[in-house]
């Protein structure tokens, strides 16, 4: 079974979904990248299909192992409705895409900023990477296991609190004002 084959398959598992819709990205000199939409009541969840279909390399490494090396895919989650979030599907994509245009390393913590909204009239232009709930694909070893971080949107002002104060005080900051990050029309945090 294959990568991809895998990783869809234990997100259908996790979600107890018989299927998901799914778009498909593509850039120039990248492989195509799938995300799937699976609707979990109120919830509709983001997973991108594609990125752990090669190893991420360091980019101060000399050469890239083709089998060794971390593996990722992105969960985002929103509450409300399909069809609301309009450009959101080429922004997981380029996310997603970062380890190989960009040679980074994509990791919990981390934060992706496009400069641009991440869908449709969205505030937010970010996203901050964290732990998601999805556990890992076991691949045949050498393989590491494919990972499943969540994409969660901020906005400039909140990419700048992460910048300056670190993801830990953005997420106190959003316990503390009760801020559901999911909720698409989402106040941000008062920093």
């Amino acid at each position: 079974m294959q990568v991809l084959d895998r990783v869809r398959a234990a997100v259908l598992a996790y979600y107890g979904a018989p299927s998901a819709d799914s778009a498909s990205v593509t850039f120039l000199g990248l492989e195509p990248i799938e995300i799937l939409r699976v609707r979990d009541g109120d919830h509709i969840h983001y997973v991108t299909l594609g990125g752990s279909r090669h190893p991420m390399t360091d980019p101060a490494a000399a050469v890239a192992d083709p089998e060794r090396g971390p593996r990722a895919e992105l969960v985002l989650t929103l509450r409300g409705g399909l069809g609301a979030h309009s450009g959101l599907t080429r922004a997981l994509g380029v996310l997603i895409a970062s380890p190989s245009v960009e040679g980074i390393v994509l990791q919990e913590d981390a934060l992706l900023d496009l400069g641009e909204p991440l869908w449709h009239n969205a505030p937010f232009t970010a996203a901050l990477l964290g732990a998601a709930p999805v556990p890992p694909v076991p691949l045949p070893e050498p393989a590491e296991p494919v990972r499943f971080l969540s994409a969660v949107p901020v906005t400039a002002t909140e990419a700048a609190w992460v910048r300056i104060r670190g993801a830990a005080a953005l997420r106190d900051a959003w316990d503390e004002a009760s801020i559901d990050i999911r909720d698409p029309r989402r106040a941000a945090a008062a920093l």
